[in-house]
């Protein structure tokens, strides 16, 4: 059955996303930073209002990074009259994420800066030894992912070959 146009926009979407996570460094950076982002959020008690605002950044500053992303392909390889032109296109669009993320952590300052909420964080996971362990444990795990992404999607790409008996 032939999906609707409508419907493999989104596929096409996904797998835009997909192929920038495992491409783009800081795409996956900013993935695993908003992670935390909402992990830690849950040691405060924040509004409706405020969660949307650390949804609108965390989400803001991966699109502008999926943007940069496919600027920066499309302009790759430009012929030599247009080198100029294809640098600073590049570089306006990096400009942009730069701009997004200081904004988003400005944010992320105003909303988590709360000393007496740092201290009690730090208290809960000191306090429980397995969770402080698993933190560790996920840091290391965010650190392959972002730095060394071919430790998971080689994995991964290895066991949905296997599956199909095929390339990938």
């Amino acid at each position: 059955m032939q999906h609707p146009p409508f419907f493999s926009s989104f596929r096409y979407a996904a797998n835009g996303i997909i192929t920038a996570l495992e491409q783009e460094r800081n795409l996956r950076f900013h993935l695993c930073t908003g992670f935390y982002v909402i992990l830690f959020s849950l040691f405060y008690e924040f509004t409706k209002a405020e969660y949307c605002v650390l949804v609108l950044a965390i989400c803001g500053v991966m699109a502008m990074e999926l943007v940069n992303s496919a600027l920066e392909r499309t302009v790759s390889n430009p012929e030599p009259a247009r080198w100029l032109t294809a640098g600073v296109v590049k570089d306006m669009a990096a400009g942009a994420v730069l701009v997004f993320s200081m904004g988003a952590a400005v944010c992320g300052v105003i909303l988590f800066w709360q000393p007496a909420t740092l201290i009690k964080i730090g208290e809960w996971f000191f306090s429980r030894p397995l969770m402080l362990l698993l933190l560790v444990a996920s840091c290391v795990v965010s650190w392959m992912f972002i730095f060394h992404p071919k430790w998971l999607f080689g994995r991964i790409k290895e066991k949905i070959q296997n599956k199909k008996g095929g390339s990938f």
